[in-house]
């Protein structure tokens, strides 16, 4: 159940961090990259069991 909720709050945040917007556009794939990269290992985590 905990990692259900943490996925779903880490994919909101991966949403929220793409740079579509003008205030954001010069940040690059950095806020959204890294927040992907922690989406993946929270769901091999959940594969395995481990969460």
């Amino acid at each position: 159940m905990l990692g259900t909720i943490l996925l779903v709050v880490l994919i909101l945040l991966l949403i929220g961090a793409f740079p579509a917007w003008p205030h954001s556009r010069g940040w690059g794939y950095a806020p959204s990259g890294t927040l992907g990269l922690i989406v993946v290992i929270v769901i091999v985590l959940v594969v395995l069991g481990q969460i």
